[in-house]
């Protein structure tokens, strides 16, 4: 069993950590331990001294050492002597705000728990154990189950939060998050992944000072701007040494993330929904289940952090037929056409595409209603017969004759004011009546939280979806929500539709994915405006970002990697001068770049030369090679891009016995100067047979002294090492 009630304390293990917690004699349940297995109880290190300004609970007696304020706790709520950063505050009906949740009880359940309306990690009996915990408000009738799940061979503890009304009137929660964790002393660093659109995801490492530390997201969706992960991790923290934590929200709203570093050293972390924009109305018998947060633990380094968080994202997030299906390598209209094109230029594009190896063509932006720019047509999905004449399916039939497969882009969650969508149920739209919308990309945003509009959409895609052969799905989402209204919520509740909003989302994304389960689902918001685990549950890849420049790239598919797989990042080999950098760089540099994903073109290739041509058709030879190695390989960072003067990643099989390097120099030194990059992962006793010329290594001479990169003059030089063990 990986779950045990020893003694008053609940363990729970994994295969290399153990987590600990135990209610006191209040019943006050404590935080004791999580990181290394330790082989004893871990309350001697919980501070029992009374502490000025730290007021007792009130069942304490005259007992002045049992101050919240100081108590590492499971899970803490505003108002009754914890004056950190809280995971919940409720609102009664007396107007006052305060919980006091106290232990009564447990389940140890077979399997994993599962949560309704929200995407979550899954796990059948034989691989994971859950975890309930049972509280009551001393105050009032409301409970609160506490949720734990254990996947032990991947090192993962999975957490979320039950609120469950058994009072006489309405409560109102004006906070749910879904994770409280306490660390134990010691000097923390935090490890936040910020950005902007085209930026997303850069790596920003600093320390904790006493204070709070916040990443969050306003903007109803997990944003180019922050991530909804975080890692803590001790100051000598490297790749593969020191200790360090992750958590990763199974969210793609609106988020907060917060850290505290109080006087006496003591660590917080809150996760969840963002309360800025939430309240929730819980009726007599009401319940409401947070989202879920993936916490891990590493002793080895980011990189173990890494593997875990890969391996439970793949294999128990991702679902359908493509979790763990080789993805075909697309190409995709848009940098090459933009809006202007008929269904002749498109199909020169998927003919040359065809005979270069490609396997699906991807029609992106404008092919429905009056869509020639991006001022009108959006929530009008039926196809523009002025651009493609015949209609869609007979373009699709056209390019699947070709051996392709065929792919289409959508925004379902947008109205352009210029459709008929708008013009029909201009109430459908995100708008607060008095007030003149915001406006964002010229386009508004359509009210996921009404049943009507789900309804609608599902049937115009399913339409198009049923109608033609179609195998990919790109599902973009191109502004940030703001003018929060529903004409279908009563104003005190209008606090509930912004997470209403996100459930409206995952159910449209599960109506789909469900009645079409052959369809590769590809998430996109601008980019990667909205990568996270929740999206991850219906589309097992996103397009990364819209930057398609191999040089920024490095750097966001970089921070990319510390939480999401290599199999879920969309990336591309695009056109020079780069459309939004303006970068030259070898189509060679691009592909590299590009394989440390799920591998594609966008481009026109009947632009490209014959030395060109000559080079994709190689690179898709490559690139499906080695797919299976990328794809559910371990994945190693060899370099920072963001501070080093090459880029390095590689790829080793689970026994080892293959591995690809890539990477690119940024800029040559003068005199010959030869970089060298160290491998990692590799088996020190087996000896490697580099591809390219025949070399033998040995394991351990790859790791300790490494491959020197073969000196080329100019700039964002690629480079390729594969290696086989040798029987």
């Amino acid at each position: 069993m990986s779950i045990k009630f020893i003694n008053g304390v609940f363990v729970l293990e994994t295969k290399n950590t153990e987590y600990q917690a135990a209610p006191d004699d209040l019943g006050i349940l404590k935080h004791l331990w999580y990181g290394a297995k330790t082989g004893r109880n871990m309350d001697y290190i919980i501070p029992m001294s009374e502490t000025a300004f730290g007021p007792s609970v009130g069942d304490a007696g005259e007992a002045r050492d049992r101050s919240l304020s100081v108590a590492p706790l499971e899970y803490s709520s505003f108002g009754m002597g914890d004056f950190r950063i809280t995971p919940s505050k409720i609102l009664h009906k007396d107007g006052t705000c305060a919980a006091d949740f106290r232990y009564c009880g447990y389940n140890i359940i077979p399997g994993k728990y599962s949560i309704t309306d929200l995407p979550h990690v899954y796990a059948d009996e034989n691989e994971a154990e859950t975890l309930e915990i049972y509280m009551k408000d001393l105050g009032s009738q409301l409970k609160l189950t506490l949720r734990y799940s254990v996947i032990p061979e991947l090192d993962i503890i999975t957490r979320c939060a039950v609120f469950e009304n058994a009072c006489d009137s309405d409560v109102i929660l004006e906070n749910a998050s879904s994770l409280c964790l306490d660390l134990p002393f010691g000097d923390w660093e935090c490890v936040r992944f910020s950005g902007s659109w085209a930026a997303e995801r850069t790596p920003l490492r600093t320390p904790l000072t006493q204070g709070i530390t916040e990443i969050s997201s306003l903007r109803g969706t997990s944003s180019h701007h922050q991530n909804p992960s975080l890692v803590v991790c001790s100051p000598d923290c490297t790749e593969s040494t020191g200790r360090c934590y992750g958590a990763a929200l199974v969210y793609s709203g609106s988020f907060k993330t917060q850290l505290e570093l109080d006087a006496l050293g003591y660590t917080r972390i809150v996760m969840g929904i963002n309360p800025d924009t939430f309240s929730w109305t819980l009726s007599p018998k009401d319940t409401f289940e947070t989202p879920e947060v993936i916490l891990s633990y590493s002793a080895e380094g980011f990189e173990k952090l890494s593997h875990n968080f890969h391996k439970v994202i793949r294999n128990h997030v991702c679902r359908g037929k493509y979790k763990l299906a080789e993805r075909p390598v697309l190409i995709n209209n848009w940098e090459a056409t933009y809006f202007d094109f008929d269904e002749n230029k498109l199909y020169d594009i998927a003919r040359k595409a065809s005979e270069l190896g490609v396997d699906m063509f991807v029609l992106d932006d404008g092919w429905f209603g009056k869509r020639n720019d991006d001022n009108s047509g959006l929530g009008d999905w039926f196809v523009n017969e002025n651009k493609i004449k015949g209609g869609l399916k007979q373009l699709t039939e056209k390019i699947t004759d070709l051996g392709m497969k065929f792919g289409i882009w959508f925004e379902p969650e947008m109205v352009s004011e210029d459709s008929d969508l708008y013009r029909s149920h201009p109430e459908w739209a995100i708008k607060i009546p008095g007030r003149l919308p915001s406006r964002g990309r010229n386009q508004l945003v359509l009210d996921m939280s009404r049943e009507d509009v789900r309804s609608y959409l599902f049937k115009v895609m399913s339409d198009i979806l049923g109608n033609a052969k179609i195998s990919y799905v790109k599902w973009d989402m191109n502004r940030s929500i703001c003018d929060l209204y529903s004409a279908e919520l009563p104003p005190e509740r209008m606090g509930e539709f912004s997470h209403r909003y996100v459930l409206g989302v995952y159910d449209l994304l599960e109506r789909l994915t469900s009645a079409f389960p052959d369809v590769l689902f590809e998430g996109c918001s601008g980019g990667g405006g909205r990568f996270d685990a929740g999206m991850l549950y219906y589309c097992p890849q996103i397009w990364c970002s819209d930057n398609t420049d191999a040089y920024d790239r490095t750097r966001i598919q970089y921070g990319t990697s510390f939480f999401y797989p290599i199999s879920a990042v969309g990336s591309h080999v695009s056109a020079v001068p780069n459309h939004q950098t303006g970068r030259v760089t070898p189509i060679e540099t691009r592909a590299v770049t590009a394989m440390a994903g799920s591998f594609g073109y966008e481009l026109d290739p009947n632009k490209l030369s014959d030395e060109e041509k000559n080079a994709v058709k190689e690179q898709i030879v490559r690139f499906k090679k080695y797919r299976s190695l990328i794809h559910n390989g371990l994945y190693y960072r060899l370099s920072n891009p963001i501070d080093d003067e090459l880029a390095a990643w590689a790829f080793v099989s689970d026994d080892k016995s293959r591995c690809l390097a890539h990477g690119m120099v940024f800029t040559q030194r003068d005199g010959g100067f030869e970089y060298i990059i160290r491998l990692r992962g590799l088996d020190p006793n087996k000896s490697y047979r580099l591809e390219s010329d025949g070399s033998i290594y040995t394991g351990a001479a790859l790791t300790e002294g490494g491959l020197r990169i073969p000196f080329n003059r100019g700039s964002y030089v690629p480079f390729e090492f594969y290696l086989t063990a040798v029987e």
